[in-house]
């Protein structure tokens, strides 16, 4: 697994607003030059564009699936007997076979783990998944989920950046103490790290978010600011620095969404720079840790 991977949430998306010439092409593009940079974690859901982001993901890979680690998602809406169904539905839009990693995109509402993680173990003993994975789950919930499925969960895909620092607390240690991989998913605040909303908001639905307040947007500039000083130093910009700190993490990496090839360019990158122990103990400065448990 490359330390930088792609999001694809925005793929086919109407949310996102980047409209049809994007799904048409441009995430074809953005798909292809990610796997010509050597970054092979492609991560999509079922629930992204209703399927629309699978079916785009696969056009992209074809005739590359073999330089790609293929990560999808299950919406937690239906009954467990229907995991396998929904994986070779998933499957059958991305083109593909077999699904390097299958994830359950959030904890069940109605649905116990005993119900749902013994279906994804299934998977892997078909060989139509070859691991299992989990999203938005606290640290214990992880271990649950393991306990589930009696075999390793070998990710939890979890907001993660400068701006929600939550997972440093259990979620990163649980990865560490395990041998586990944790996804981080906005590792970039969804841009809020990058300074391009210090004046003004985003306009597509992002807007409506707590961090791009005009509270929040003025909340963030002293980190914004030290992630642009850093970014000077090594000649790189804020937000392949703020992508940096994350991945210089042990068991950690992050994917990115791109809206062009020039940002997929600059964010595989990131993965490059080795940011030192004065930088990281600056970053950890202007972004300390939440309190309370998680």
């Amino acid at each position: 697994m490359s330390s930088i991977g792609l999001g694809t949430w925005q793929f086919g998306s109407m949310e996102w607003g980047y409209g049809k010439r994007y799904a048409d092409e441009s995430a074809i593009e953005i798909v292809q030059r990610a796997i010509e940079l050597g970054v092979n974690v492609i991560d999509t859901a079922e629930i992204y564009g209703q399927g629309r982001s699978e079916k785009i993901v696969g056009r992209a890979i074809k005739g590359l699936r073999e330089r790609v680690f293929l990560a999808t998602k299950l919406f937690p809406v239906g009954l467990p007997n229907r995991v396998g169904a929904r994986a070779r539905a998933s499957a059958r839009r991305l083109g593909v076979d077999r699904i390097d990693l299958y994830q359950l995109h959030w904890p069940s509402p109605l649905f116990r783990l005993r119900y749902t993680m013994p279906r994804f173990k299934k998977l892997v003993d078909d060989g139509l998944v070859g691991h299992i994975g989990i999203s938005n789950f606290v640290a214990s919930g992880w271990a649950d989920a393991e306990l589930a499925a009696g075999m390793p969960v070998l990710t939890n895909q979890v907001q993660f950046s400068l701006a929600h620092r939550d997972p440093d607390r259990h979620i990163v240690p649980y990865a560490q103490q395990h041998d586990r991989v944790v996804i981080a998913y906005s590792p970039l605040g969804q841009g809020l790290l990058s300074g391009r909303y210090a004046d003004a908001p985003p306009s597509n639905f992002r807007r409506f978010r707590a961090d791009f307040r005009a509270a929040n947007r003025a909340r963030s500039a002293p980190l914004v600011t030290v992630l642009g000083e850093i970014g000077s130093r090594h000649g790189a910009t804020a937000a392949q620095v703020a992508l940096a700190w994350l991945v210089n993490k042990p068991n950690v990496i992050a994917i990115p969404g791109a809206s062009s090839v020039k940002q997929v360019e600059e964010n595989a990158a990131a993965g490059e720079l080795v940011l030192d122990a004065d930088d990281v103990a600056r970053l950890d400065g202007a972004a300390p840790l939440p309190s309370g448990p998680r």
